[in-house]
């Protein structure tokens, strides 16, 4: 085994001091505990941080009021599962809500402390966990959202992404060998041609790619964004078969990362870090003596040949007779209401399952042919349309200010309000993928997209206003790469205006008489 450097103590930051006094996942065997004495008498280190490895999360501004993050591998649900969580938040009346992430996964929001114990029983009765979701740990593992209905995939990703979340998570019960990586650490599995799972953003990617006529994977690494800096996953030379050795092969870059990779600096500690220090050659001969084994060199090219699809509409899957519906979902917000009609619409129309996408929408899958046409008539698909406008389409937007303390600006409500005045003043003939950020850490990806939006704090007038830096120029799919900001310091007041000449000098856009 590849063993630990020595470090030097006194280079390191507050985070390693308390993970290093009691390991996060300590904390569940005190959340019964906790939920008698209440949150204001938590020791605060607790509080604020090591409830994150149970994906509780304190939340400055709305005191009291919790955050969960869940575990949705591939982002597959059923209709059980979503009517369990609507419960959940059910309960919190115009307080709780959940909305879809980047990662293909949920957030419930509004949570009560005194509460959680129950409801950590509640999902662990429907195969669901939050285990070592936040903080230094691997976040939720992302897989093509068409696995097993595409006639066109590569590979079915979904029992892999289990495969890994299980060796990472102990099966959802919380394994201690991955919870104190230096950093948070993204993983995506691609079994498509059209990179659905943006591989160049996480810190371990798998890519369809076929080595002397057999399918497997090219594998990527260390792309990430932070508040510090962004970059694109660069290849390692490697190619696995889609079977354990990509379950092995996470568990070894996992392992040497964990033992070698930086923890001096919290804003310099994730993968790519590494690797800067390193060179990829010695991570890759590295992992490989961690491994046991040599590693196959990658293929020459990988299948990534498709532009990047969305997903919403109606489409057939390989198999006959049944459909596929996308429907899109606002910024990925959920209240209660609606999630108990997407249950019940997944199992009266479909197989009973829903799948989330990273670009925070639905899909049902499996509607049979003669099902479409009454699903079509549902009254939520007026509100989650299978075929809305296009700028709305293809938004998306992280939590905003209303929720999260690190959000400069709000985000979620503001982006749907001025989507919704730009597509009633202008014809936009094709979709134009504008991603809202209230921070630079970037959760929600404005590097991504063709127009992106950081939130920040601006001057106008002499006064500190909300405002956005502008990002422009990030692909999706094949050949893709990042934006870069192109101009910094837009006072939200003034977006509009900014948006209408960006959309109709560089997409084609025309005013509406």
């Amino acid at each position: 085994m590849v063993q630990a450097p020595q470090r030097d103590e006194t280079s390191v930051n507050k985070f390693e001091k308390f993970k290093a006094e009691k390991d996060g996942l300590a904390i569940k065997d005190e959340l019964e505990h906790f939920a008698r004495i209440g949150w204001e008498a938590m020791d605060k280190t607790d509080l604020e941080h090591r409830l994150k490895w149970v994906g509780v999360f304190y939340r400055p501004v709305t005191p009291g009021k919790f955050m969960m993050r869940l575990r949705v591998p591939n982002g597959i649900l059923t209709g059980e599962q979503m009517r369990v969580l609507a419960e959940v938040v059910q309960r919190y009346g115009e307080d709780g809500n959940a909305d879809i992430t980047t990662r293909q996964n949920l957030q419930l929001r509004g949570i009560r402390l005194e509460d959680i114990p129950e409801i950590f029983r509640r999902l662990h009765a429907v195969d669901m966990t939050s285990v070592q979701s936040g903080m230094d740990n691997v976040r939720n593992i992302t897989g093509s959202p068409m696995a097993g209905l595409d006639a066109d995939e590569l590979i079915d990703t979904r029992e892999l992404v289990r495969k890994v979340q299980d060796m990472i998570t102990n099966y959802g019960s919380g394994n201690p060998e991955f919870t104190n990586l230096p950093r948070k650490f993204n993983i995506a599995i691609e079994g498509g041609r059209d990179n659905s799972v943006h591989a160049e953003i996480n810190d371990i990617a798998f890519v369809p790619a076929y080595k002397e006529g057999e399918l497997g994977f090219n594998v990527v690494v260390g792309g990430f964004f932070s508040a510090k800096r962004c970059e694109a996953a660069i290849p390692m030379d490697v190619w696995v078969r889609p079977n354990e050795e990509v379950v092995e092969l996470c568990r070894s870059i996992l392992e040497v990362y964990r033992d070698n990779g930086p923890r001096s600096n919290r804003q310099k500690a994730r993968l790519m870090w590494l690797i800067d220090e390193w060179g990829i050659e010695k991570l890759r001969s590295t992992v490989e003596r961690q491994l046991g084994r040599p590693l196959a060199t990658a293929a020459e090219k990988d299948a990534i040949d498709w532009e990047k699809r969305d997903h919403i509409g109606i489409y057939p899957q390989k198999q006959e007779g049944l459909n596929y519906v996308g429907l899109s979902i606002p910024v990925g917000r959920l209240f209660a209401p609606d999630m108990f009609d997407l249950a019940r619409i997944a199992e009266v129309y479909g197989s009973g399952e829903l799948r989330l996408t990273v670009e925070q929408n639905i899909i049902i899958p499996n509607v049979a042919n003669e099902n479409l046409e009454v699903l079509l008539t549902e009254p939520l698909l007026q509100k989650f349309s299978p075929n809305p406008n296009l700028l709305e389409r293809t938004l998306v937007s992280c939590t905003g200010a209303q929720f999260c303390n690190f959000a400069l600006i709000e985000t979620k409500n503001r982006a749907v309000e001025l989507i919704h005045e730009l597509e009633a003043e202008l014809h936009i003939p094709r979709g134009v993928r504008i991603h809202w950020t209230g921070c630079p850490n970037s959760c929600g990806q404005p590097q991504v997209a063709d127009i992106g939006l950081m939130g920040t704090k601006t001057r106008k007038d002499g006064k500190t206003v909300e405002g956005v830096d502008l990002y422009m120029g990030g692909k999706v799919g094949k050949d893709a790469h990042l934006g870069t900001c192109v101009r910094k310091g837009i006072p939200c007041e003034d977006l509009k205006s900014v948006l209408t000449t960006i959309l109709v000098e560089q997409f084609g856009a025309t005013p509406k008489a």
